[in-house]
Parts: structure tokens; sequence; C-alpha cells
């Protein structure tokens, strides 16, 4: 699975940035933020089926998706400059976006088109949708004065959810009319009395049924039903912002709690492999070179022989009808990245089990074999740059191992601000700043490195004094705790040494 937004972290949030001070709750909090604002314009969905012996064929498909506007409120959500011109940069097709993505919506939503239908308290939403039917009303009206019992007219160019509303307007406003969908973007109009029209609606064959109609609103939304249902290893890459909007816009609007949130992704998805986390421990365990991308890995993975000694890697062949991907690379569509992860997935499993056996494998593993190695990873989505190095969604977050913290000590420099703080440090690394008193400031960072760079180039610094952070030295909460302590200790020496001279 690979998902495209349009947008992933909102500036216009205050302090919604991913720091390395974050808990896993905490950057939910932000990531939910950040998914309520932005939306999906494209889903990814490669399926891998083991043909024969190691062989695995994939399905790979492309999704262009854009929130359903039938009769709920309507949807509204943000556009970051710099997600478009990325998608742009690699060809994303807004017109199919727009125009053509197929509809979907969650069971809030659909429980409020449901009572709508029941009701017969339907309504167009969008101004658009109000100008195409009105057009549409006219033609017919004009049509029916003339015509006879059983003629019929052809409405043409209608798309989306056109197809629906005009039929529903047009029997809500003229009760001697019938109408039936023709194929892609038509609708046929014909003239039938009262009694003829009650017997038409009462048949099997009305595709304006309330079932049939939200069938269709729901549109990707059923898919997503089925990937539930079939319960499969569900495989992304970097996917924690993938199984929020999954969560968000297919199934229920995000929970305030992190802790329901990742309850109701294991329910919905009882295993989750995250290529991220698989590929950080190849580089680990065998002679993997770093990467920092899906297209890097699959490229190394493709390009290698990390493996020489060992039976082959599964063999990976695009369907017949989905060859595009074998013929050229599409970065960034999520049909290609989705096809991507899985091969990657197979590769890095293949690398695992060669080594956990010693070479000894079998000519052609099974993907249970393949599951089996993978089990230490399996459920664990990777966490970027906070508190934790992933979120386990069936257990306990594994907490992160960072190098030391710093504190910050200034001295002779009053009124510095954490973005000053982070810009002073800027040059000899990324830091992650928060103040911890008036003169005092944390850095974090996940480099070693940096840290040494830190504690030696500020040794002699004329204003700022840094040393590593030591909580029962430098919190304030302690600190406060051992003046307090002191206060009361002095208050029962003095009452000691007063109560005994009056004694005497």
């Amino acid at each position: 699975l690979d998902m495209e937004f349009t947008g992933l972290h909102s500036t216009s949030l205050q302090n919604n940035e991913p720091s390395l001070f974050d808990s896993a709750a905490e950057r939910y909090v932000k990531a939910r933020q950040s998914v309520q604002r932005f939306t999906l314009v494209q889903l990814g969905l490669a399926i891998f089926s083991k043909e024969n012996s190691n062989k695995y064929v994939v399905h790979s498909y492309n999704f262009f998706l854009f929130p359903s506007t039938l009769g709920i409120k309507d949807v509204e959500f943000t556009l970051s400059a710099s997600s478009i011109q990325f998608l742009s940069h690699y060809g994303f097709d807004y017109n199919k976006f727009l125009k053509d993505g197929i509809p979907y919506m969650n069971e809030v939503q659909e429980k409020i088109l449901r009572q709508h239908l029941l009701a017969g308290t339907w309504k167009v939403c969008s101004n658009a949708d109000r100008d195409v039917l009105k057009k549409a009303i006219d033609e017919v009206t004009t049509w029916i004065a003339a015509a006879k019992e059983e003629d019929t007219m052809i409405l043409q160019d209608l798309s989306g959810y056109h197809v629906i509303e005009v039929q529903l307007v047009l029997r809500q406003a003229l009760e001697n009319v019938w109408t039936e969908p023709l194929g892609d973007r038509k609708v046929m109009v014909k003239k039938v009395s009262p009694e003829h029209r009650q017997l038409l609606e009462n048949s099997s064959y009305d595709h304006c049924q309330k079932k049939l109609i939200l069938l269709s609103a729901r549109g990707f939304t059923n898919l997503f039903q089925i990937l539930v249902k079939v319960k499969k290893p569900l495989v992304g890459h970097n996917m924690l912002m993938d199984l929020m909007h999954l969560h968000d816009k297919f199934y229920r609007p995000l929970p305030e709690s992190y802790e329901e949130f990742k309850r109701n992704i294991h329910n919905l998805f009882p295993v989750i492999i995250d290529t991220k986390t698989v590929t950080k421990s190849v580089q680990k365990k065998c002679q993997f070179p770093r990467v920092s991308s899906l297209v890097e890995a699959y490229a190394v993975l493709c390009s290698s022989n990390l493996n020489p000694k060992g039976p082959p890697c599964p063999v990976i062949a695009l369907a017949s009808g989905c060859s595009r991907y074998a013929e050229k690379k599409f970065p960034h569509e999520a049909g290609y990245d989705a096809f991507l992860c899985g091969s990657v997935l197979l590769m890095s499993a293949h690398l695992l089990l060669c080594r956990s056996t010693d070479g000894a494998v079998e000519a052609e593993p099974s993907f249970s074999q393949y599951l089996a190695v993978l089990a230490e990873h399996v459920n664990k989505v990777n966490f970027i740059r906070g508190g934790v190095s992933s979120i386990n969604f069936s257990g306990e977050d594994s907490p992160c191992r960072h190098p030391p913290a710093l504190v910050v000590h200034v001295r002779g420099w009053p009124g510095l601000t954490e973005g000053q703080i982070y810009q002073e440090f800027k040059a000899r690394g990324r830091f992650d700043v928060r103040r911890l008193s008036k003169n005092q400031f944390i850095l974090l960072s996940n480099k070693y490195k940096q840290v040494r760079h830190v504690l030696r180039d500020y040794r002699h610094h004329p204003h700022l004094q840094v040393s590593v952070y030591r909580h029962w030295r430098h919190s304030p909460s302690v600190n406060c705790l051992l003046q307090i302590s002191g206060i009361v200790a002095l208050w029962s020496l003095l009452a000691f040494v007063l109560g005994g001279a009056r004694s005497c």
C-alpha cells in the first residue's frame, strides 16, 4: 500500500513539526491535526500472489481518489504548496484527481447519507452540481411538454455523481418520468404514467435503490472494507500517516486517544509490516548500504548480490495487464511505490532468512517462512525523529536510544529564544530545542557525532556553557523540590533550636 496526500505537516498549526522531544502520543496529536486538514489524492495497491515455486505475480493498481460529495456535508481540505509542487514534479495528473477521482466516505459520513436518503431529505451540496442539475431539468421539462407516453430522451456528458443526482432530482420533481443510467455519463429519461412509475419503483431493476446509491457513494470504501475482511498482511513504507488516513477517510474520524487509534488499526489489520523498519534491520545484519528512501532500497536490493552463496531471491513478475511498471519507473506514483514496497519486503525477508539459517535455506522458501523471520518487525511502524523507535500496534512502544541531551546555560546574553538557539547550533547539526528555564535550554540530536562536536566547540564560549543534561542537577522540578526540602529543613532546625532555648 502507498498513498499520496495534499500535504503532510500543517505549518499553520503552532509547534506541529515532528520533534525528538515528542512521545508517541504527542506525535499522534500533531499528526491527527494534519490528517484532518489534508486529504488523499492517490492510493496505490499492489497484490502479490505466489504463483508457483519461487515466483510472485503482482497486480498493481493506481487509484485517484476524491472525497464524496453526494448528499453529505461538503468536505473541506487544505493544499500544501510544497506537496503539490512535489507531486507536479513527478507528473501527477491533477485533472484526473479533480474530475475522475473515485469517491469515498467513512462510517460517520455514510450514516448521515443513509439517514437523509431514508428520510427523503437528501439534497445537492455543491453549486457546480446545482448548475448541472438545473440544465438537465430545463432540458427534460421542455421536452416532456410535447412528449407522448413511452417517449424517451438521452441526457449526455454527465460525470461522477451527476448520473445519480440527475435521476433523484428528476424523479422527485416530476411524477410522470422514469430514469435509467446508460453506460458511462448518460441517463435515459422516459415519459410514463404515474401508475407505471410506481410499478417500476418497486421492481428490482431500479438503479436508484437506496442500497445502490450507498454502494456508489461509498466508492473506494467498498474496497477498503474488503481489505479489512480478508485480513491479509498489509505492507507499507514509513506508513504511520498512511494508516492514519486509512482510519480517518475510510473507517471513522481519528479518535482523540492514541491508544484507541492503535487498537482500532490492529483490529482492522492484524498484520502490518513497515519496510522502513525491515530495511533498518537489514542494514545492521547484512552488508547493506545505508539508504534513505524506498526507491534507493529497491535499487540496492536489485543491483547487489548480497547473498552469493544462498538460493536466489524470489522472482517478482508484474501481471500481463500491469506491465507498465516493468517498462518504466514512476517514482511517487502510488501504484508504482506500492509495487516497490512489496518487492523490497520479499527481497529483504529473503536476505534475513538466509542469514538466520547460515545460507541453509530451501531453494523455494514459503511466504510463511518469510513471515517467521520478519516476526520481530510485525506491527512495528517506523517513528520518524521522536521519543520511540517504532509504534507497536500489538503491544508497548519501544523507547528510542538517543545520544545524551545537552543543556545550554546562557550568561550575559539576555532574551534568547528557542529559535535563536536553534540557529546558533544549526551549523553543527540538526538539534531540537526546548526551553528549560529562563536562562537554560535543552538540545536533542539523534547523532552522537553532533553532540561530541558541540561539547568540544563550546567549551570556552563566552556566553554559552554547554554540558550533558543531568536530571538530578538540571531539572526545574528537582531543583524546586530541593529548595522546598531545604526550607522545610531550615524551619525544622529553627523550631528545634528555639524550642530548646525556651525550655532552658
